[in-house]
């Protein structure tokens, strides 16, 4: 089910910037880091590209822990890295410069609602997903985050690191309070996506146990 659905929506998001990605193509292909990884086009196409590679990793991971006696291998396997694959990218375009980086002082909004209007739909939905991917596999990996407050308390918190990186490196970006409300909420509702998968309590000791069986073996 977990497959189906990251198929469904990939290739809904493909359609979706199909063009987008086709102009980005040729500069990526021809693997130049200008025009390509400091451009979102081109951050999404290298992403999408490297899906089969973390794909991969997951098959390894999930083979090993296998080996290993360890329950749930495919899950937690499938979890780190996609709790990983799903976050950098979008932290990467968060943080890219604009062009008075370094020029323009760092800029701070720190009444909340007030930027909400000027997001739009695309831009808040940008935010709902920049840590929707940590939200939904974190507690499906970690048993100590499957709680919907908790996950909100590590999406507000690793928001705040982003904004307080956007004002420090002066990368000419707003530091918003709204980014963090709407960065938290998109992690929450991801969890409560997740939330039938979740790691419980009860499966930490067995995998512990049969890892130290298998090292006393």
């Amino acid at each position: 089910m977990l497959v189906s659905l990251a198929i469904l929506g990939l290739a809904g998001a493909v359609y979706a910037v199909r063009r987008p990605l086709t102009m980005a193509a040729p500069t990526c292909m021809a693997g130049r880091w200008h025009g390509c990884f400091d451009t979102f086009n081109g951050v999404v196409l290298m992403t999408l590209a490297g899906l089969p590679l973390a794909g991969l990793v997951v098959w390894v991971l999930a083979r090993r822990r296998r080996a290993a006696g360890v329950a749930s291998a495919w899950r937690m396997s499938l979890a780190e890295v996609g709790m990983v694959y799903g976050t950098v990218p979008l932290v990467w375009m968060t943080t890219m410069p604009g062009s008075g980086a370094g020029i323009v002082p760092g800029r701070v909004s720190l009444v909340p609602l007030r930027d909400l209007l000027t997001m739009g739909p695309i831009g808040i939905a940008g935010n709902l997903l920049i840590f929707a991917a940590l939200g939904f596999f974190a507690p499906m990996r970690f048993a100590a985050l499957a709680s919907v407050p908790r996950i909100l308390a590590l999406g507000a918190g690793c928001s705040v690191l982003v904004e307080t990186a956007q004002y420090v490196l002066r990368l000419d970006r707003v530091s918003s309070v709204d980014d963090v409300l709407v960065n938290a909420a998109g992690a929450a509702l991801a969890a409560v996506a997740s939330r039938r998968w979740w790691r419980t309590v009860a499966e930490v000791p067995s995998d512990q146990s049969r890892t130290a069986s298998v090292s006393a073996d």
